[in-house]
Order: C-alpha cells, then structure tokens, then sequence
C-alpha cells in the first residue's frame, strides 16, 4: 500500500514511518522543512515539500495515495491564540484529506486524545470531547469518521496524555521541560489523577494495524498504562534531574493546565481484543529512568 502520511518526522510520526517500511508498505511524507524532507528519505520514505496549510499539496498526497494517515499538529500550546490556531490548521487539512477520498474506500486513519469520563476508565466507545481546550480536535476527527457514509474507511487512534520513547514526549515531557525551567518537578493538584501512556513503538503498531484491518467509522485506544498517577511521574522526573517534587498551580500549564489537572485513565481492550494489538516496549515510568540531568 501506498501511505501519504503528515507529521512523519514527530516522535509519533518517525515510528509509524517506519513501521510502515518494515512492514512491506510506501511512505510518502508530507515535509514542513529541508530537515524533515532529509530525515524522511534517510528512513526510505519519499518527501513532498509543505505544510498542513498548503491545502492543494495535502489534496495531492492523498489523490496519489492507497490510504493516509493524518498525524501533523502544530504543537504550540504557548497560549490559547496559538492553541487555537493550530486546531484550525488541522480542521482545514483533514477535511481536505477527507474530501479527496470520498466514494474511493480507502483509509483515512486520523489521531485525537483519548476521552475523560468522570469515575471510570474511557473506553473506544466513550465520545471525545468537542468542547474545552482542545474540543475543536474533537469536531474534526467526529467529522472525519463521519466519511465512512461517504465511501471513505475512516478511523480514529486515539492517544493517551503521554507518548514517550526513551524518557521523552507527550505530556509527561512537557513536565520534564517545565521542571529543567522551573527548578521544581511539580504537579498540579495533589498528583493523584491519572494518566493514561503508551510507547511511541506500540502505537506505532495500532497505526499499521487500523490502516491495513480497521473497519469504517471506528477508533481505538493506543493505551499501554491505563493510568499513572501524575505525583508519581513527577516523582521519577525530580529524582532523574536531582530536583525536588511539589504540587504547583494549574496555571502553571497554561491552557493545558486544566486537562493537567483531570484525571483520565483509559482503557485499550477492546483494542487489544480485536485488532491482537500486543504492546511490547517499556511502560512509562520505567522508560522515564532514561531522562539524563
């Protein structure tokens, strides 16, 4: 199969890119920079020069593709302008995605967070949100597996708050960031809400997985750790970096402060159960022993 994938070169993305190659696929990948063109050949994969903005370029990597796996986001969470923005760009770009594989029965395999649901672990079968923060992520992946009435076999992998490889990324690295800055490893609230995590390897899988076998109009949870407890990451973070641990103010997340501070956990069975997906590389707090002060 032919795989027009966006954010090919993210900590998500590089592991899905390769994923692919070794399991007999071709990857063209959708490059924002000469670096990210570069490194997707360096993997074996081809490179088309754009952004998630440069809507004729994404419409002509999926007129050309077997199937498309949409990754790309702006990661810019400085302030809500910013945040909002980028949950624009990639409205913009998915419906574009979309649009091009109407009545062609290919895949569109596109990624969200997983849901919250107070008291309970979520499930595939809870909603994602549409409203808060990042509710617009929401709209647009509703919107996306909503094509499977129009001939498009589309799917949604949803993420948890935390997707690390070797002691980085997700929401867990964000921590490890503020605390170099700050001097403190901190979390908000007492630390005893949870978050769900996976490794960038095992997701890397489900992507394959729900590209190749996915029904239309369905998701599925990339969920390893049903659910950390915060306090306990900050806990590995501090020691790792010699820093002391101690709740800090939800603002100091900024417009993620108030997803920092819910808790989360989330459960992948359904997934494990119908796709065989088996996750195999370590799990977060004991990858988290590879952040160096």
């Amino acid at each position: 199969m032919k795989v027009f994938v966006t954010g090919g070169t993210g900590l998500i993305g590089s592991a899905v890119v390769r994923e692919l190659l070794g399991s007999g696929h071709e990857v063209v990948g959708l490059a924002r920079s000469e670096g990210s063109a570069a490194a997707l050949r360096e993997a074996g994969a081809e490179a088309v020069r754009g952004g998630l903005g440069d809507l004729d370029v994404v419409r002509a990597g999926a007129a050309k593709a077997d199937g498309v796996i949409h990754l790309a986001f702006s990661n810019d969470f400085s302030s809500p302008e910013a945040l909002a923005a980028g949950v624009a760009e990639e409205a913009a770009a998915l419906q574009a995605l979309g649009e091009e594989l109407v009545g062609s029965g290919r895949p569109l395999v596109t990624v969200s967070g997983t849901p919250w649901v107070a008291g309970r672990a979520s499930t595939e079968e809870d909603p994602v949100p549409t409203d808060g923060p990042v509710g617009g992520r929401g709209r647009s992946v509703t919107a996306a597996l909503a094509l499977a009435e129009r001939g498009v076999r589309s799917a949604a992998v949803r993420m948890p708050r935390t997707v690390h490889n070797e002691g980085s990324g997700g929401f867990a690295g964000l921590l490890t960031q503020i605390a170099r800055q700050s001097g403190v490893s901190g979390y908000p609230g007492d630390g005893s809400q949870r978050w769900p995590a996976v490794h960038a390897l095992d997701a890397a899988v489900l992507f394959r997985l729900v590209l190749e076998n996915a029904p239309a109009g369905t998701a599925w949870h990339a969920v390893d750790d049903e659910g950390d407890a915060v306090r306990d990451i900050a806990a590995v973070i501090g020691r790792r970096l010699g820093l002391p641990v101690q709740p800090v103010p939800e603002e100091t997340y900024g417009p993620l402060g108030p997803i920092f501070a819910a808790d989360q956990p989330s459960s992948s069975a359904r997934t494990r159960q119908a796709l065989n997906w088996r996750p195999q590389h370590p799990k977060l707090l004991d990858d988290l022993e590879n952040i160096t002060a």
